[in-house]
């Protein structure tokens, strides 16, 4: 018997394995072919082009201390320019801390003003390789395999896998998304697990392009814009100056910019990569200057995969949670205890602590 089970192997249920594996029997389960959830770092020709998530607050106390566990906590880098821009459908023009947040329609933290973001200098996919590496030095780490079905066994779980295969389990981690989680959990909590299920989700399409510098005529002396409410177009919610905000991410004479698109459901099924960066060409010139096409680009999507933490979410989580108690079934990730790489870090060192306790008692 796996004394635990972890199912998903994102940032959450990784750091959950790496606090829980030692002492204890530790299988984690991921369905997809990879671990790191929504970080994914590629590099490419001195490039380094992140996929999914470029950093966490710049206050997180979490990240740092599990970089510095891994061992490459001198890998942290902070923000090399902090000042952004606003384009407001006419102009651009340079904002005040926090004012990026208003012209996207959200609120942040004063603590959070001006302290921009930390990442990691070859990336943020470079966490998720030390933990992997370390995770998988110490547990059984099982890709492509995901769990169809999941039933109290005794004081523990029995869990049926794609195929038929069954583990049992002492206690059982859900690191996954919302709803594969709610779906997952139905046939033993009903609606509650269902509202979970049922939660409202944002979808994400980003658009990294890369060129000489002098194809931009603009100085990039900045973090990059956010486009106004009122004034954005085909989803173009914002664009991010790559190699500007952080060191080291292309080789000299070269740069790359990265635009955000909040899609409809139809885009993101009709629309292929060449129409995409069409897109994220025609928005970045209607910003700045640009001569040229880009020598090369990479679109990444992420459908339903940013949840929206609205009170309804908030409380679906809490009932279900409560419902769960005293175990041996527990939740875990940004899915579920607040959005971002900050949160799922401490979500899942909250878990494995909890998993500690409970069998520590036992």
């Amino acid at each position: 018997m796996s004394e635990i089970v972890i199912i998903g192997g994102g940032l959450a249920g990784l750091t959950a394995a790496l606090r829980l594996s030692d002492p204890h029997r530790v299988t984690l389960l991921e369905a997809r072919p990879r671990l790191g959830g929504q970080i994914l770092t590629h590099r490419e020709a001195g490039h380094v082009i992140e996929r999914g998530a470029e950093g966490f607050v710049f206050r997180s106390e979490a990240v740092p201390k599990l970089a510095a566990d891994l061992g490459i906590g001198d890998e942290l880098m902070g923000q090399a320019v902090m000042t952004s821009m606003g384009f407001d459908g006419q102009q651009l023009r340079t904002l005040a801390p926090g004012e990026a947040a208003t012209f996207l329609g959200f609120q942040v933290p004063k603590d959070d003003l001006g302290k921009g973001i930390r990442t990691m200098r070859r990336g943020m996919g470079s966490l998720i390789d030390a933990l992997a590496a370390a995770v998988e030095a110490r547990a059984t780490v099982r890709l492509g395999r995901a769990v169809e079905a999941l039933e109290l066994a005794g004081p523990g779980a029995r869990l049926t896998l794609e195929g038929g295969e069954r583990i049992d389990a002492v206690q059982v981690l859900i690191a996954t998304a919302a709803r594969p989680a709610g779906l997952l959990l139905e046939p033993l909590f009903g609606e509650l697990a269902s509202a979970v299920a049922a939660g409202k989700t944002l979808s994400s399409v980003t658009v990294e392009l890369a060129f000489a510098r002098e194809a931009l005529d603009h100085p990039l002396d900045a973090t990059g814009f956010v486009v106004a409410l009122e004034a954005q177009q085909h989803g173009l919610r914002a664009c991010t100056f790559s190699t500007s905000k952080f060191a080291d991410r292309a080789a000299q004479g070269r740069v790359s910019v990265r635009l955000f698109f909040r899609p409809t459901a139809e885009e993101l099924e009709t629309l292929d990569d060449a129409a995409w960066v069409a897109r994220a060409m025609a928005g970045l010139r209607r910003v700045i200057a640009v001569t040229g096409e880009p020598d090369a680009s990479w679109v990444s999507r992420w459908g339903n995969a940013l949840p929206a933490f609205d009170e309804a979410h908030h409380s679906a989580v809490a009932a279900l949670e409560a419902a769960m108690e005293p175990g041996p079934l527990w939740l875990a990730g940004s899915a579920f205890h607040g959005s971002g790489i900050d949160a799922a870090v401490r979500s899942g060192e909250q878990a494995a602590a909890r998993i500690a306790g409970r069998l520590s008692d036992s």
